[in-house]
């Protein structure tokens, strides 16, 4: 990939990003190593290039196929709730790959990525951006995230992308004892990115922030 542009000129630029980085700050991340990935990632090259002049802009933008890009402040805020509480080594599920923003970020963190994606058009070309950028350490499934991935389950920590109305219950049985699942719950109107946690075979539950996401949907778009 062409140096210049990975590195990013003007609104796409370092310096731009660390404006971002500051904010974020502002808005609570703690994490240094969250911070700096969200420094160096290049959000710009997951978007469409007339878009780029707003990636680091603290907001959703569109990608294509009804979905969205998260903000920048919501996909800190989820990876440094899985950090903390993911074992070193982790292995992660992803529902939802999108454009693979919230992929590379984690996977910058972890063992590896086991990400799903149910529209196909969208994951192939997240699939080559991925490779573009050197990002090894994910898996891509073209299905329906309700499901999960059985065959590569029981994962440390999930996170979901996609606003569910109920938890979906293959979920929580792929979650590793002690493991986390970070997933907004709720309607179009109204929403909450809930942590999930198993132990001794008990989920508990809690709260975090109110939010805005896509829904979750069944089935596969070819």
């Amino acid at each position: 990939m062409n140096t210049r542009r990975l590195e990013g000129i003007g609104m796409t630029s370092l310096r731009t990003r660390e404006r971002l980085v500051n904010r974020l700050i502002e808005q609570g991340i703690q994490r240094i190593d969250v911070l700096e990935t969200m420094r160096t990632t290049p959000r710009h090259l997951f978007i469409d290039e007339a878009l780029s002049h707003r990636a680091y802009e603290d907001v959703a933008l569109p990608i294509g196929f009804n979905q969205t890009i998260s903000q920048p402040y919501i996909v800190a805020r989820m990876t440094e709730t899985i950090l903390n509480a993911a074992p070193e080594e982790a292995r992660i599920l992803e529902i939802g790959t999108g454009c693979g923003y919230q992929t590379a970020i984690l996977a910058q963190h972890v063992k590896h990525v086991y990400s799903i994606e149910r529209i196909r058009p969208l994951l192939e070309k997240t699939r080559s951006r991925l490779l573009d950028l050197k990002i090894r350490n994910v898996s891509l499934h073209c299905g329906d995230g309700n499901k999960g991935w059985p065959r590569h389950a029981p994962f440390d920590c999930i996170i979901t992308t996609a606003a569910a109305s109920e938890v979906p219950q293959a979920l929580l049985d792929q979650l590793q004892e002690g493991g986390v699942l970070v997933i907004p719950v709720g309607g179009r109107e109204f929403q909450e990115l809930k942590l999930y946690r198993k132990e001794k075979d008990k989920i508990s539950d809690e709260t975090l922030e109110s939010v805005r996401f896509v829904p979750l949907l069944g089935g596969v778009e070819n």
